[in-house]
């Protein structure tokens, strides 16, 4: 990405590009994929821009993942999966170089083999955004259980 080119997630995490969000705190920022491996993709991402998980500072590093633990079981709960897939690429094969965790709920034999990922849409607006409210309802439910 040229220098002159702005951050993709920057603009989401400063909310100046919209984007499906299902969880913010004051160090990250969650959000459906456009392009879903499968309804419920989450993309979780640090509001400071690093590129790999290695650049990441040690203090944001546990709110992180206790963010990523908590959005892979409102993911799970809210589609129905019967697992999680959790995947940090760094560098090679990463699409925006901001550091990024996808969540992704799974299903035997949902197709997904390996590092293969076929991507897909939203039909429509409102499938994302009717996966956006039953993720953000979750979140809600596991804030009120203290899972968080």
């Amino acid at each position: 990405m040229p220098e002159s080119s702005p951050c993709q997630f920057c603009l989401i995490a400063r909310k100046e590009v919209g984007a499906w969000t299902v969880f913010e705190d004051d160090l990250c920022i969650a959000f459906l994929d456009r392009r879903p491996l499968f309804p419920g993709h989450l993309l979780l991402i640090p509001r400071l821009h690093v590129v790999t998980l290695v650049e990441l500072p040690n203090p944001l590093v546990a709110p992180l993942f206790t963010a990523a633990r908590m959005l892979a079981a409102a993911v799970e709960d809210a589609t129905g999966a019967e697992g999680i897939f959790v995947a940090i690429n760094n560098r090679v094969s990463q699409s925006v170089p901001h550091l990024h965790i996808h969540i992704v709920p799974r299903r035997r034999k949902d197709g997904l083999r390996g590092f293969f990922w076929p991507r897909t849409t939203y039909g429509e607006e409102t499938e994302a955004l009717d996966m956006q409210k039953r993720i953000q309802a979750a979140v809600d439910r596991l804030k009120e259980e203290d899972v968080v």
